[in-house]
């Protein structure tokens, strides 16, 4: 059991932190919420009490005897701020202790995480953006907003994350600060506050007609474990998804595509700002030259052979414009998804794409592509071969991205 601060700050979206709170509740955490005396506007003290069964102030004067506005955030094993309105971000960011929640910010010695909520316009500003890039520089975890409706009949950037996708990065971060079987620790050296990761999943599909393409069984379920693990970690998460069936994950930006060549643009349009890519996806190596405008039908009389055409090496594309201009310092991990893997086609394999970490795994008949685990062997430039027996996809993005964090010093 992990004891939570629920920090909520005054916005229209105070009303899904009750669900995020429950949803703490019920899988066995202690809960302490502690809002803004305006949000209490929005969702009021007799519910959250009766929510979380704690008492609920917002000034540091209540039950001064207990000395609260220390001792909460010096004994919390996690502070969620949900929603983190603009004000508040930047009201954390000065370092101001105002009420009861800043002066908790200001002594935890916990993770702590920021669930933005607020209009497209007050997200975009120059000195929000300037807040959260303050906090994050200091080790806290901002996610990002998500796309939807607003208020009003506004829509855009600025939405709330969903309460299970905040209550499932909650629970990872308080997995990594207390540790695991996996030895996923949110620490200085783990840590990826303040770095961009841009990260590829799921199967492209290259299509010969209207209704018919050549793809593979890739669920982007490896890929999604990866985002949600360095959001966990507190990375600016950028996840290019082709033809993925999931929900999106809390606090990450999802660049969907369909082919090789969408891949390809989106992946080298986001790459030159990237601290970290991880190129997860199943990509196409070839397409058909020519698609069909019509569909392709069986009427008696075979169709020509589709000609095929090559598709772009999007890893080996990536490692070249690292090679040619840049950007300094960026750790590139390529994945070989193998019917046969062999560690000397492996080693070539990782010298001909040009990356630092080659990730190999056994794909097909029932390995790899839509099972909850998988085991790997991980290739770097410097010659080391770092086995990861089967465990959880998760755990296995944990494993990886310990091995970045190493490379990135």
């Amino acid at each position: 059991m992990a004891r939570v601060i629920l920090g909520v700050g005054a916005g229209i979206a105070a009303y899904k932190a009750c669900e995020l709170l429950r949803l703490l509740k019920e899988h066995g955490h202690a809960v302490r919420v502690i809002p803004t005396r305006d949000a209490l506007r929005f969702v009021g003290e007799p519910t959250w009490a009766a929510l979380s069964g704690e008492p609920v102030a917002t000034d540091v004067w209540t039950g001064v005897a207990d000395v609260p506005h220390v001792k909460l955030g010096q004994t919390a094993d996690l502070v969620i701020v949900a929603p983190a309105t603009a004000d508040l971000l930047a009201r954390a960011a000065a370092g101001l202790s105002d009420d009861l929640l800043t002066a908790t910010l200001l002594t935890a010695r916990c993770p702590v995480v920021y669930a933005p909520a607020m209009h497209t316009e007050m997200w975009e500003h120059p000195a929000t953006r300037h807040n959260v890039a303050t906090l994050r520089d200091r080790g806290a975890i901002v996610v990002e907003p998500a796309v939807g409706r607003l208020t009003g009949k506004d829509t855009g950037k600025g939405r709330l994350p969903e309460p299970d996708d905040l209550f499932e990065l909650a629970v990872r971060v308080i997995e990594s600060a207390a540790g695991d079987s996996h030895a996923r620790v949110l620490d200085d050296g783990l840590s990826l506050a303040g770095k961009r990761v841009l990260i590829s999943a799921g199967g492209t599909r290259e299509e010969l007609d209207p209704v018919r393409f050549l793809g593979n069984w890739s669920t982007g379920r490896q890929g999604y474990a990866f985002a949600r693990e360095a959001a966990a970690r507190g990375a600016d998460v950028t996840l290019v998804a082709a033809n993925v069936e999931l929900p999106d994950p809390g606090g990450v930006k999802v660049v969907p595509v369909v082919s090789a060549r969408d891949m390809h643009a989106a992946m080298l349009a986001v790459a030159p700002a990237a601290d970290i890519i991880v190129m997860t996806a199943a990509v196409a190596d070839f397409r058909p030259a020519a698609r069909a405008v019509a569909k392709i039908k069986k009427d008696g009389i075979l169709p020509p052979p589709i000609e095929l055409a090559e598709n772009p090496d999007i890893l080996a594309d990536l490692s070249r414009r690292r090679r040619d201009d840049g950007p300094a310092g960026q750790v590139i991990v390529g994945f070989a998804a193998e019917t046969d893997p062999d560690p000397d086609a492996a080693r070539a394999k990782l010298a001909r794409k040009g990356c630092d970490l080659l990730v190999v795994n056994q794909v097909g008949n029932g390995q790899g592509f839509g099972v909850g685990d998988n085991e790997w062997f991980v290739l770097d430039t410097d010659g080391t071969v770092t086995g990861i027996s089967r465990r959880s996809k998760d755990a296995l993005a944990a494993e990886v991205l310990a091995l970045v964090t190493a490379r990135l010093g």
